[in-house]
Protein backbone atom coordinates (compact mmCIF):
# COMPACT_ATOMS: atom_id res chain seq x y z
CA UNK A 1 0.00 0.00 0.00
CA UNK A 2 0.96 3.41 -0.54
CA UNK A 3 0.65 5.32 2.56
CA UNK A 4 1.27 9.49 2.72
CA UNK A 5 2.21 10.88 6.17
CA UNK A 6 2.10 14.88 6.73
CA UNK A 7 4.15 15.81 8.94
CA UNK A 8 6.45 12.44 9.06
CA UNK A 9 9.56 14.18 10.18
CA UNK A 10 8.35 14.61 13.39
CA UNK A 11 8.86 12.22 16.60
CA UNK A 12 5.87 10.50 16.40
CA UNK A 13 5.75 10.78 12.10
CA UNK A 14 9.35 9.23 12.18
CA UNK A 15 8.49 6.49 14.28
CA UNK A 16 4.65 5.79 12.44
CA UNK A 17 7.41 5.29 8.70
CA UNK A 18 9.50 2.80 10.88
CA UNK A 19 6.25 0.70 11.52
CA UNK A 20 4.73 1.19 7.85
CA UNK A 21 8.16 0.42 6.34
CA UNK A 22 8.68 -3.07 8.25
CA UNK A 23 5.13 -3.57 7.47
CA UNK A 24 5.74 -3.68 3.95
CA UNK A 25 3.99 -0.66 2.83
CA UNK A 26 5.39 2.40 0.66
CA UNK A 27 6.03 5.52 2.73
CA UNK A 28 5.90 8.87 1.18
CA UNK A 29 6.26 12.08 4.04
CA UNK A 30 5.94 16.10 3.74
CA UNK A 31 7.11 17.71 6.07
CA UNK A 32 8.75 21.47 6.32
CA UNK A 33 10.92 20.79 9.42
CA UNK A 34 9.30 23.95 11.45
CA UNK A 35 9.35 21.63 14.44
CA UNK A 36 10.51 18.09 13.46
CA UNK A 37 14.04 16.90 12.42
CA UNK A 38 15.69 15.63 9.04
CA UNK A 39 17.87 13.67 11.21
CA UNK A 40 14.41 11.70 12.77
CA UNK A 41 14.15 10.23 9.26
CA UNK A 42 17.89 10.21 7.57
CA UNK A 43 18.32 6.34 8.41
CA UNK A 44 15.02 6.03 6.53
CA UNK A 45 16.75 7.60 3.36
CA UNK A 46 18.15 4.15 1.91
CA UNK A 47 14.97 2.43 2.01
CA UNK A 48 13.66 2.56 -1.56
CA UNK A 49 10.20 2.82 0.06
CA UNK A 50 10.68 5.55 1.46
CA UNK A 51 10.27 9.52 0.14
CA UNK A 52 10.55 12.73 1.62
CA UNK A 53 9.47 15.76 -0.14
CA UNK A 54 10.59 18.73 1.63
CA UNK A 55 7.34 21.60 1.82
CA UNK A 56 4.41 22.43 3.78
CA UNK A 57 0.43 21.54 3.49
CA UNK A 58 -0.24 24.72 2.85
CA UNK A 59 0.99 24.50 -0.66
CA UNK A 60 -2.16 23.39 -2.32
CA UNK A 61 -0.07 21.76 -5.85
CA UNK A 62 2.43 19.57 -3.80
CA UNK A 63 -0.50 18.35 -1.14
CA UNK A 64 -2.95 17.70 -4.09
CA UNK A 65 0.21 15.68 -5.62
CA UNK A 66 0.71 13.44 -3.15
CA UNK A 67 -2.77 12.35 -2.02
CA UNK A 68 -3.49 11.94 -5.17
CA UNK A 69 -0.77 9.13 -5.36
CA UNK A 70 -1.80 7.32 -1.97
CA UNK A 71 -3.50 5.04 -1.21
CA UNK A 72 -4.17 6.28 2.60
CA UNK A 73 -3.11 9.25 4.71
CA UNK A 74 -1.97 10.21 7.90
CA UNK A 75 -2.53 13.57 9.01
CA UNK A 76 0.22 14.54 11.91
CA UNK A 77 1.03 17.53 10.23
CA UNK A 78 0.70 20.73 12.59
CA UNK A 79 1.85 23.11 14.88
CA UNK A 80 2.72 21.67 18.25
CA UNK A 81 3.93 22.27 21.51
CA UNK A 82 2.63 25.39 24.08
CA UNK A 83 5.88 27.72 23.72
CA UNK A 84 5.85 27.33 19.59
CA UNK A 85 2.08 28.12 19.25
CA UNK A 86 2.23 30.95 21.67
CA UNK A 87 5.61 32.09 20.20
CA UNK A 88 3.57 31.62 16.34
CA UNK A 89 0.13 31.62 17.08
CA UNK A 90 -0.88 32.85 13.22
CA UNK A 91 0.97 30.64 11.30
CA UNK A 92 -0.24 28.27 14.40
CA UNK A 93 -3.83 28.44 13.25
CA UNK A 94 -2.95 28.48 9.77
CA UNK A 95 -1.06 25.60 9.78
CA UNK A 96 -3.86 23.31 11.34
CA UNK A 97 -6.76 25.03 9.76
CA UNK A 98 -6.03 25.86 6.59
CA UNK A 99 -3.81 22.98 6.07
CA UNK A 100 -6.49 20.53 7.18
CA UNK A 101 -8.57 21.43 5.00
CA UNK A 102 -6.60 21.22 2.03
CA UNK A 103 -5.98 17.72 3.33
CA UNK A 104 -9.08 16.75 3.76
CA UNK A 105 -10.45 18.57 0.53
CA UNK A 106 -8.22 16.47 -2.00
CA UNK A 107 -8.52 13.38 0.18
CA UNK A 108 -12.13 13.53 -0.96
CA UNK A 109 -11.59 14.29 -4.80
CA UNK A 110 -9.62 11.66 -4.75
CA UNK A 111 -11.46 9.15 -2.14
CA UNK A 112 -8.67 8.15 -0.29
CA UNK A 113 -8.89 7.72 4.05
CA UNK A 114 -7.84 10.08 6.19
CA UNK A 115 -6.50 9.68 9.51
CA UNK A 116 -6.50 12.66 11.46
CA UNK A 117 -4.31 13.27 14.02
CA UNK A 118 -6.17 15.63 17.27
CA UNK A 119 -5.19 16.26 20.97
CA UNK A 120 -6.24 16.16 24.36
CA UNK A 121 -6.11 20.26 24.10
CA UNK A 122 -9.61 19.63 23.10
CA UNK A 123 -11.12 19.43 26.49
CA UNK A 124 -9.73 22.63 27.52
CA UNK A 125 -10.05 23.42 31.04
CA UNK A 126 -12.33 21.01 31.67
CA UNK A 127 -12.39 19.45 35.04
CA UNK A 128 -14.49 16.15 34.25
CA UNK A 129 -11.87 13.38 34.64
CA UNK A 130 -11.26 10.98 32.73
CA UNK A 131 -11.86 12.70 29.38
CA UNK A 132 -14.55 11.03 27.42
CA UNK A 133 -14.57 11.78 23.68
CA UNK A 134 -17.95 12.61 23.86
CA UNK A 135 -17.53 15.37 27.34
CA UNK A 136 -18.10 19.21 26.44
CA UNK A 137 -15.08 21.26 26.11
CA UNK A 138 -14.52 23.70 28.36
CA UNK A 139 -12.29 26.84 27.21
CA UNK A 140 -10.78 30.01 28.45
CA UNK A 141 -10.69 33.56 26.82
CA UNK A 142 -9.78 34.58 22.97
CA UNK A 143 -7.00 36.54 24.75
CA UNK A 144 -5.21 33.80 26.12
CA UNK A 145 -3.27 31.82 22.83
CA UNK A 146 -3.32 28.22 23.75
CA UNK A 147 -7.21 27.96 23.25
CA UNK A 148 -6.42 29.38 19.84
CA UNK A 149 -4.78 25.86 19.34
CA UNK A 150 -7.40 24.06 20.86
CA UNK A 151 -9.86 25.58 18.84
CA UNK A 152 -7.85 25.00 15.50
CA UNK A 153 -7.59 21.37 15.91
CA UNK A 154 -11.87 21.39 17.09
CA UNK A 155 -12.60 22.97 13.71
CA UNK A 156 -10.49 20.13 12.27
CA UNK A 157 -12.03 17.74 13.47
CA UNK A 158 -15.78 19.70 12.75
CA UNK A 159 -13.96 19.38 8.90
CA UNK A 160 -13.62 15.60 9.21
CA UNK A 161 -16.96 14.84 10.21
CA UNK A 162 -18.76 17.03 7.97
CA UNK A 163 -16.75 15.54 5.05
CA UNK A 164 -17.71 12.09 6.84
CA UNK A 165 -21.28 12.98 6.95
CA UNK A 166 -21.80 14.94 3.53
CA UNK A 167 -19.15 13.68 1.26
CA UNK A 168 -19.12 9.91 3.08
CA UNK A 169 -14.79 10.17 3.41
CA UNK A 170 -13.30 7.55 5.48
CA UNK A 171 -11.83 9.09 8.30
CA UNK A 172 -10.33 8.41 11.51
CA UNK A 173 -10.08 11.47 14.43
CA UNK A 174 -7.00 10.42 17.02
CA UNK A 175 -7.00 12.76 20.29
CA UNK A 176 -3.48 12.36 21.72
CA UNK A 177 -2.33 12.73 24.99
CA UNK A 178 1.03 13.27 26.61
CA UNK A 179 2.78 10.85 24.01
CA UNK A 180 6.61 10.41 24.73
CA UNK A 181 9.16 8.41 24.03
CA UNK A 182 13.25 8.50 21.73
CA UNK A 183 13.61 11.53 19.44
CA UNK A 184 11.39 13.58 20.95
CA UNK A 185 12.55 17.02 21.45
CA UNK A 186 12.17 19.45 24.73
CA UNK A 187 12.37 22.33 22.60
CA UNK A 188 8.82 23.27 22.29
CA UNK A 189 7.58 22.57 26.17
CA UNK A 190 7.65 18.99 25.85
CA UNK A 191 8.49 18.10 29.75
CA UNK A 192 9.90 14.53 29.82
CA UNK A 193 12.71 15.01 27.34
CA UNK A 194 12.90 18.57 28.68
CA UNK A 195 13.85 16.89 32.26
CA UNK A 196 15.75 13.86 31.02
CA UNK A 197 18.03 16.44 29.25
CA UNK A 198 18.41 18.94 32.27
CA UNK A 199 18.61 15.78 34.97
CA UNK A 200 21.63 14.35 32.68
CA UNK A 201 23.20 17.69 32.64
CA UNK A 202 23.05 18.20 36.13
CA UNK A 203 21.24 21.46 34.88
CA UNK A 204 18.46 22.85 37.33
CA UNK A 205 14.99 21.14 36.01
CA UNK A 206 12.18 24.20 35.39
CA UNK A 207 8.65 23.52 36.45
CA UNK A 208 6.09 26.10 35.63
CA UNK A 209 3.66 26.12 38.16
CA UNK A 210 3.50 25.07 41.59
CA UNK A 211 4.13 21.17 40.00
CA UNK A 212 1.19 20.06 41.36
CA UNK A 213 -0.72 19.49 38.09
CA UNK A 214 -0.20 15.99 37.17
CA UNK A 215 -0.58 14.14 33.53
CA UNK A 216 -0.45 10.73 32.19
CA UNK A 217 2.11 9.90 29.83
CA UNK A 218 2.14 6.97 27.25
CA UNK A 219 4.78 5.66 24.63
CA UNK A 220 4.85 6.28 21.09
CA UNK A 221 5.02 2.85 20.41
CA UNK A 222 1.62 2.02 21.78
CA UNK A 223 0.35 5.34 19.98
CA UNK A 224 1.76 3.82 16.82
CA UNK A 225 0.28 0.36 17.24
CA UNK A 226 -3.25 2.23 18.27
CA UNK A 227 -3.37 3.91 15.25
CA UNK A 228 -2.30 2.00 12.38
CA UNK A 229 -4.86 -1.31 13.69
CA UNK A 230 -7.87 2.22 13.63
CA UNK A 231 -6.70 2.31 10.19
CA UNK A 232 -7.46 -1.01 9.90
CA UNK A 233 -10.36 -1.48 11.86
CA UNK A 234 -13.70 -0.30 9.47
CA UNK A 235 -15.87 0.62 12.69
CA UNK A 236 -13.36 3.02 13.34
CA UNK A 237 -14.68 5.24 10.28
CA UNK A 238 -16.31 8.73 11.30
CA UNK A 239 -15.07 8.35 15.28
CA UNK A 240 -13.11 9.80 17.45
CA UNK A 241 -11.04 7.91 19.79
CA UNK A 242 -8.54 8.89 22.87
CA UNK A 243 -5.34 7.42 22.70
CA UNK A 244 -2.81 7.33 25.55
CA UNK A 245 -2.15 6.06 28.86
CA UNK A 246 -4.05 6.11 32.45
CA UNK A 247 -1.21 6.03 34.58
CA UNK A 248 -0.99 9.63 36.27
CA UNK A 249 1.85 11.73 37.91
CA UNK A 250 2.21 14.93 38.89
CA UNK A 251 5.03 16.77 37.13
CA UNK A 252 6.81 17.93 40.65
CA UNK A 253 6.98 13.75 41.15
CA UNK A 254 7.99 13.36 37.40
CA UNK A 255 10.94 15.54 38.26
CA UNK A 256 11.96 14.07 41.24
CA UNK A 257 12.16 10.30 39.74
CA UNK A 258 13.74 11.63 36.66
CA UNK A 259 16.37 12.64 39.31
CA UNK A 260 16.48 9.69 40.81
CA UNK A 261 16.91 7.45 37.47
CA UNK A 262 19.65 9.38 36.38
CA UNK A 263 21.07 10.27 39.64
CA UNK A 264 21.33 13.94 38.58
CA UNK A 265 22.65 16.69 41.24
CA UNK A 266 20.12 19.04 39.37
CA UNK A 267 18.28 21.44 41.68
CA UNK A 268 14.39 21.76 41.25
CA UNK A 269 13.18 25.38 40.45
CA UNK A 270 9.57 26.49 39.52
CA UNK A 271 9.07 29.46 37.46
CA UNK A 272 5.53 31.31 37.48
CA UNK A 273 3.50 30.53 33.96
CA UNK A 274 3.74 34.59 33.32
CA UNK A 275 7.16 34.01 33.22
CA UNK A 276 7.41 31.23 31.31
CA UNK A 277 4.43 31.64 28.66
CA UNK A 278 2.20 35.18 29.10
CA UNK A 279 0.26 37.34 30.83
CA UNK A 280 -3.13 35.01 32.12
CA UNK A 281 -1.83 31.54 30.63
CA UNK A 282 -3.88 29.13 32.38
CA UNK A 283 -2.96 25.09 32.58
CA UNK A 284 -5.03 22.13 32.96
CA UNK A 285 -4.98 20.66 36.98
CA UNK A 286 -5.21 16.76 35.82
CA UNK A 287 -5.54 15.32 31.87
CA UNK A 288 -6.35 11.88 31.81
CA UNK A 289 -8.38 9.84 29.08
CA UNK A 290 -10.73 7.78 28.96
CA UNK A 291 -9.72 4.57 26.92
CA UNK A 292 -13.10 2.67 26.91
CA UNK A 293 -13.87 3.26 23.16
CA UNK A 294 -10.65 2.43 21.97
CA UNK A 295 -10.31 -0.51 24.04
CA UNK A 296 -13.83 -2.04 22.43
CA UNK A 297 -12.60 -0.85 19.32
CA UNK A 298 -9.61 -2.67 18.70
CA UNK A 299 -8.68 -3.79 22.10
CA UNK A 300 -6.12 -1.16 22.95
CA UNK A 301 -4.42 -1.03 26.34
CA UNK A 302 -0.81 0.56 26.88
CA UNK A 303 2.19 -2.34 27.33
CA UNK A 304 4.19 0.31 28.32
CA UNK A 305 4.25 1.77 31.94
CA UNK A 306 5.52 5.05 33.05
CA UNK A 307 9.22 3.35 34.11
CA UNK A 308 9.67 2.00 31.23
CA UNK A 309 9.05 4.66 29.24
CA UNK A 310 11.24 6.91 31.33
CA UNK A 311 13.51 4.09 31.15
CA UNK A 312 14.07 4.23 27.10
CA UNK A 313 13.90 8.53 26.85
CA UNK A 314 17.09 8.48 29.59
CA UNK A 315 18.76 5.51 27.21
CA UNK A 316 17.70 7.51 23.92
CA UNK A 317 19.65 10.78 25.36
CA UNK A 318 22.55 9.01 27.24
CA UNK A 319 23.98 7.25 23.88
Amino acid sequence: MKILITGGAGFIGSHLCESLLLDGHKVTIIDNLSTGKFSNISHLQENSNFSYVLGTILDRTIIEGLIAEADEIYHLAAAVGVEYIINNPLLSLKTNIIGTENVLEFANKYKKKVLIASTSEIYGKSEKIPFKEEDDRVLGSTHISRWGYSCSKAIDEFMALAYYREKKLPVVIVRFFNTVGPRQSGQYGMVIPKFVKSALLNHPITIHGDGKQSRCFVDVADVIWGIIQLMKEPSAIGKIFNIGNTEEICIEDLAKKIKVLVNSNSKIEYIPYSEAYEDGFEDMLRRMPDLTKINKCIKYTPKYNLDMILERVIKYYET
